[in-house]
């Protein structure tokens, strides 16, 4: 594409990061707001079809400002997936099983953004304009069987129909007069009202924060640490991601559903102890990571250590959110954990400033320091900040009152 329509380097970062993630940050929330209130199969439907018909979009573009233009709402259309399919799962199944639930959907999503990879197959035998149309049309049979497999969402349905019903009073439409946007502030103010959510949002930043440094600066450092094994780290990290990163993904949930089952209450819950000490093995595991340098097989056998620990978090985590906050919000809370992890974007950015100031040349040297220390006081921090979470009430105790 680059070679196709002759944009630069740094329209290129655009396009690949802010053009996409701020958006898809920001919108996340209303799409969050929108699950709570619409029908979430609907939503999910469209949503598959809005991405489709933007990647449809970028196959015929043939400048840059319309290549932004679909990526932008490649991004909006993405938005409203997460927290749709979130508290479906929530909802639909069995409590006894909605961490590992949660997990296998989380695995689907890094499977598929492995199996994104094989695009380039596709490039290299039909061209970025046909492979932009094969995906499209990938996406629109997705946005199909979405609306034959996925079950009617019930629950929203028949909210919508108890509010068209009931109408309120003439004293209540006079005090909601020029306060349009109160429900909306209401369900955000609802979704953080609990000092666990609060917690959780803030350890799951933290988290976020030191798997995006990873994403973004690991293959750079490993590249100047270990020139001659360039492709094979690339090799091996779509491996350990594959297979260390979905294995802990899955077991994490598991683990989380049978400490929930024996253990949980309303003032504790111990699905976030996976979390908390995933992430405090994890410090280590990345600080040796980092620090092997005689030998690429043991550093990649450390960092294969480090995502078998530290990826059980995801499931545990948004199960226990979803689980304390109301049920009429959870949607709101889904959408707010997105949003932590687009803001955590800025982590890596802010690294790279640092290591930027640090250095003129590339100097693995200064990256190992950078690295070791910021993700592993991420993963430290967050672990604290879990394990918080997981001694603190469901509910506020004044709220309870």
């Amino acid at each position: 594409m680059n070679a196709g329509i002759g944009f630069s380097q740094a329209e290129y970062g655009f396009l690949a990061s802010l053009a996409f993630t701020a958006l898809f940050g920001i919108a996340s929330l209303g799409a969050g707001i929108a699950s709570d209130r619409f029908d979430r199969k609907l939503l999910t439907t469209v949503s598959a079809a809005g991405w489709a018909a933007a990647s449809l979009g970028t196959a015929l573009s043939s400048s840059y400002s319309s290549v932004l233009f679909w990526r932008v709402a490649m991004g909006l259309a993405c938005a409203f997936t997460t927290p749709a399919a979130y508290t479906l799962i929530n909802e639909r199944v069995p409590k006894d099983r909605v961490s590992f639930a949660t997990s296998l959907y989380g695995t689907g999503v890094a499977f598929g953004g492995a199996l994104a990879s094989l695009s380039i197959l596709l490039d290299n035998e039909f061209g970025w304009q046909k492979a932009m149309v094969i995906i499209s049309i990938v996406g629109f049979i997705s946005s199909g069987l979405s609306a034959v497999l996925l079950p009617e969402d019930i629950t929203n349905q028949q909210q919508n129909t108890q509010q068209k019903i009931i109408q309120p009073a003439a004293g209540e439409i006079d005090n909601k007069e020029g306060n349009d946007d109160a429900p909306f502030f209401d369900d955000v103010s609802e979704a953080v009202s609990s000092t666990r959510a609060k917690w959780i949002y803030l350890g799951s930043f933290l988290r976020f924060s030191s798997g995006l440094c990873i994403g973004v600066w690991s293959a750079p450092y490993f590249r100047m640490a270990f020139p001659d094994n360039a492709a094979d780290y690339a090799v091996a990290q779509a491996a350990i991601t594959a297979i260390a990163g979905s294995a802990s993904g899955l077991l994490g949930g598991a683990a989380a559903d049978l400490l929930s089952n024996n253990t949980s209450t309303e003032k504790e819950d111990r699905r976030l102890v996976v979390p908390v000490v995933g992430s405090i093995l994890a410090a280590p595991a990345w600080y040796f990571t980092m620090h092997t340098t005689d030998s690429f097989t043991v550093a990649m056998t450390w960092l294969a250590a480090e995502y078998t620990v530290a990826e059980c978090w995801f499931g545990p985590t948004i199960s226990s959110l979803l689980g304390t906050v109301d049920k009429k919000v959870t949607g709101t809370a889904q959408g707010l954990f997105t949003m932590t992890g687009a803001i955590a974007n800025l982590s890596p950015t802010l690294l790279g400033f640092i290591y930027g100031q640090a250095t003129n040349a590339e100097a693995s040297s200064d990256l190992v320091n950078l690295l070791s220390t910021g993700v592993c006081f991420g993963y430290i921090s967050s672990a604290v900040c879990f394990a918080i979470a997981s001694q603190s009430p469901e509910k506020n105790e004044a709220k309870q009152a």
